[in-house]
């Protein structure tokens, strides 16, 4: 039977990233205090070192895809009005 897998909140990650990078105690003994594996626990230090804090929130990456959404509707708005002026303007050209 496999193993169910495991997620952290942003906060955790961080803090024990930020316990590893201070050096205070090794990678392993932090693993095995919080029962992570130390490759991932170098990952994290390794991610926080290079991008900070704001690296393990999620709201970063549903902002661009909320943002990316937005803009294809923005476009296909754009479009439709496009079509609705070259329809009018065909019929507008009858009449004068």
């Amino acid at each position: 039977m496999s193993k169910k897998r495991m997620r952290y909140s942003a906060q955790f990650k961080f803090q024990l990233a930020l316990e590893a990078s201070k050096g205070l105690k090794t990678i392993n003994e932090l693993a095995s205090e919080h029962s992570v594996h130390p490759n991932q626990v170098s990952e994290w230090k390794r991610q926080l070192l290079e991008a900070g804090s704001t690296l393990f929130s999620r709201g970063g990456a549903g902002h661009e895809r909320e943002e990316q959404e937005r803009e294809v509707a923005l476009y296909e708005h754009i479009g439709r009005l496009k079509m609705e002026l070259e329809w009018l303007k065909k019929k507008a050209g009858r009449f004068s």
